[in-house]
């Protein structure tokens, strides 16, 4: 489907004429990230990385994400990384927004495009590198993997967001679909990461309220989301991590589909001491 589009953060830096007055927020059971926090002086680097800056979205942190990373990268040309990952039980998603980069995973070439997709198994031997004359900017998820006895490690995998056509929600009539990379029964998996696409006046109809934990970057549109006890307004280029059992629902109010790259942790018991994992 060519008609996709994803957006991503250019940095810069406001005009001194600018109001302070922003859509962020931080709360006990979630964080409002939007597009216009991602500027120059908030711009992180990263080792055996060169030419390349990223900011980050969401990390382990008391009172915040407790089971993943998110990062929006931009790499330079010339740049990229052949020791991108120090954690080896690391596992990854890299989801491209803009421009090319060439990837090389476990021995393979692949060349990703805007809505290119590829998820790196913990242990996985990979680099990046942008050889274009134009930035190449990506949504990179880590989570470390969380081992089962008798399950198999996933495997890593390439593919594209233009190659999957979505699963609608049954009784939505097509308004509310979700793009699912991984088959949800495939218990090697502990992560998901998919699109979630919202036609416009498509919505979520009741307030969410389970154990994964998300990220929420929004790729495409406009939206109000209720988040806790609050609705608040997104766009493209906002970023919102939501705990567990956090309500959520969504009325998709712009002119264009609302879509979202969406991070929940998956097919594990509950862990029965905090911060630590369940035995099988």
């Amino acid at each position: 489907m060519s008609d996709r589009t994803y957006w991503a953060t250019h940095g810069g830096h406001p005009p001194q004429t600018d109001l302070l007055t922003d859509r962020a927020l931080f709360r006990e059971a979630y964080a409002v990230i939007p597009r216009g926090t991602q500027r120059d002086i908030v711009a992180s680097v990263l080792p055996f990385w060169e030419h390349t800056r990223l900011w980050v979205l969401a990390r382990p942190l008391t009172g915040f994400a407790e089971t993943f990373s998110q990062y929006m990268v931009e790499v330079s040309p010339g740049g990229g990384s052949d020791r991108p990952e120090e954690d080896p039980d690391a596992e990854a998603v890299l989801f491209l927004l803009e421009g090319t980069l060439d990837l090389t995973l476990d021995g393979q070439s692949h060349r990703l495009t805007d809505g290119g997709y590829a998820f790196l198994a913990p242990g996985a031997d990979w680099s990046v590198h942008n050889h274009e004359e134009s930035p190449a900017r990506f949504m990179w998820i880590r989570k470390r993997y969380q081992e089962v006895a008798g399950l198999d490690r996933p495997t890593s995998f390439v593919t594209s967001d233009r190659d999957i056509e979505p699963t609608p929600m049954p009784d939505t009539e097509g308004r509310w679909a979700t793009t699912r990379f991984v088959d949800p029964a495939d218990l090697r998996h502990d992560m998901h990461v998919t699109v979630v696409t919202f036609q416009p006046g498509g919505i979520i109809p009741f307030a969410e309220t389970h154990v994964m934990e998300h990220g929420l970057y929004v790729l495409e549109g406009q939206a109000v989301y209720r988040l806790n006890e609050d609705w608040v307004e997104v766009q493209e280029g906002d970023f919102m991590w939501l705990r567990a059992f956090c309500p959520q629902a969504c009325y998709a109010g712009g002119p264009k589909p609302f879509r979202y790259l969406l991070y929940k942790d998956v097919n594990r018991h509950a862990p029965l001491t905090l911060g630590g994992h369940a035995r099988g």
